[in-house]
């Protein structure tokens, strides 16, 4: 076997069972994370065939997706919404799987618990029906979001099949400028590689950018790999993940941590390992960045302007257009001083500490602006009681936010937490697709939660770097 392997290829030949005729690969899942939205008819598939959950104590449950946050007694208001948590329960009560249920501190929005208690781990394959599973990559491993049929055939097998992505290296070098955040790094990326840039590969994000960022920051450049087209992102582990998960509930500990973090980092890709592909960026160049149309690589940064149409290339014209007369934007004009109505901190994305202690020194002292909600929703209970252990709470409702309690919220809106008409949203999620927030009219502005803590102050977009020195 090659010494050459990369770090994706090493960790997928490592949990191959057997290739199949057609190419594609059986692959071992090493952890399957499921929650309420995506498990129900996976259970059902199996209580029809009368099979069981094959390794039930490397599936673990969350609620999330349409739990409700400003206030969680049951029944939920919304039907559908208990009929997914009782049937959630129901099922891992059923099939003995593990659930991070609302009376369970560890409860939270699943990329955010998995890597929080442990069970996220460098060289695992991890698997979970939710796009954004690609955040598990910050730590090396090969983490994939699959479908419902997908999640039925993992729970019976503890095994899917995939067809091996090409691998490309993703290389920035050099400092984040102040007022640059991991978000605005991936944002860039997406920016000049397009939504479809990625399809067909794994991104591994190498360089000195990345090998700065702290954990937390590794997570959200992977959350979004899938906005990329990339069929999941990941960065090499080193000393920085290793103490990330030294002490977590689902880490080992003593003399078997210190094997396990040997073999971690055994796992990284080789010096002179091989690739596909390799694209080179400067970080220098990235600025707090906004999205301003559709999708997520419809951005410029702050201090820019949205494109001129006749300027674009003729096969991205029509869709320019579209986005642009749906954001009730003009060409040509700056993304700053764009008005905002909602502003919202959380999601998968950015709802760790770190982003929320970022967005509170932008508010701390000031207040939301007239006619703007701003809400900031916690991606665990832990995230949510740190926060308030350090007062981070108090320093928004006294701004004029609403703190709420731990869920995916306004990321996608099958909760509760909707814009409503044309509202206008600064975002910290990862989406901003017609109708992504709940209002098929509602608009999307994703950019860090710093930048989105700026927005609530002013009431518009604000370059997050004059902010600051000027400190309005």
């Amino acid at each position: 076997m090659s010494d050459h392997r990369n770090l994706f290829n090493r960790v997928w030949d490592l949990h191959t069972v057997r290739t199949l005729p057609n190419g594609q690969t059986q692959l071992f899942v090493g952890l399957h994370l499921i929650h309420e939205v995506t498990s129900p008819q996976a259970f059902e598939i199996l209580r029809d065939r009368g099979l069981k959950v094959s390794c039930p104590k490397q599936t673990v449950a969350t609620v999330d997706h349409i739990i409700p946050t400003a206030g969680q007694a049951r029944p939920f208001q919304d039907n559908l919404a208990e009929q997914m948590m009782s049937a959630i329960e129901r099922n891992c009560d059923e099939f003995g799987v593990t659930l991070l249920n609302l009376d369970d501190n560890r409860q939270g929005i699943v990329h955010v618990v998995g890597p929080e208690q442990g069970l996220t781990q460098p060289g695992m394959t991890i698997v979970c029906g939710d796009s954004h599973t690609s955040t598990h990559g910050a730590f090396g491993s090969i983490a994939i979001g699959i479908g419902t049929s997908n999640v039925a055939q993992v729970l019976a097998t503890q095994t899917m099949f995939l067809r091996r992505p090409k691998v490309r290296r993703v290389i920035i070098n050099g400092d984040l400028a102040p007022g640059v955040y991991a978000k605005d790094v991936i944002l860039y990326i997406i920016q000049q590689l397009g939504v479809e840039g990625g399809v067909g590969y794994a991104y591994e994000y190498a360089g000195s950018t990345f090998d700065a960022m702290s954990m937390e920051e590794r997570m959200t450049v992977c959350n979004m790999s899938i906005e990329g087209g990339a069929r999941c992102g990941y960065i090499n582990p080193d000393e920085k993940t290793v103490e990330y998960l030294r002490g977590r509930p689902f880490v080992p500990d003593g003399e078997e941590f210190d094997r396990a973090a040997a073999w971690w980092l055994s796992m990284a890709s080789a010096d002179d390992a091989e690739f596909d592909d390799e694209v080179v960026f400067d970080a220098s160049v990235i600025e707090p960045t906004v999205t301003w149309g559709i999708t997520p690589a419809q951005s410029v940064g702050v201090s820019q302007q949205l494109p001129n149409v006749r300027d674009c290339a003729p096969g991205e014209q029509k869709l320019i257009e579209e986005a642009i007369q749906f954001m009730g934007l003009a060409e040509g004009s700056p993304i700053e001083g764009t008005k905002i109505d909602v502003a919202f901190i959380g999601s998968c994305t950015n709802s760790r500490i770190s982003d929320i202690r970022e967005a509170a020194h932008v508010v701390n002292g000031r207040s939301v602006a007239d006619g703007v909600k701003a809400i900031v929703v916690p991606g665990s209970q832990l995230v949510r009681e740190q926060a308030m252990d350090e007062g981070l709470h108090e320093v928004f409702e006294t701004a004029g936010f609403e703190w709420r309690e731990a869920g995916c919220s306004m990321c996608l809106a099958m909760n509760p937490d909707k814009l409503q008409g044309r509202e206008v949203c600064a975002s910290s999620s990862n989406r901003n697709f017609k109708g992504r927030q709940g209002s098929p009219t509602g608009r999307t502005l994703l950019m860090s939660p710093a930048m989105v803590a700026a927005a609530a102050i002013n009431g518009r977009v604000t370059d997050i770097r004059q902010f600051e020195v000027a400190g309005v």
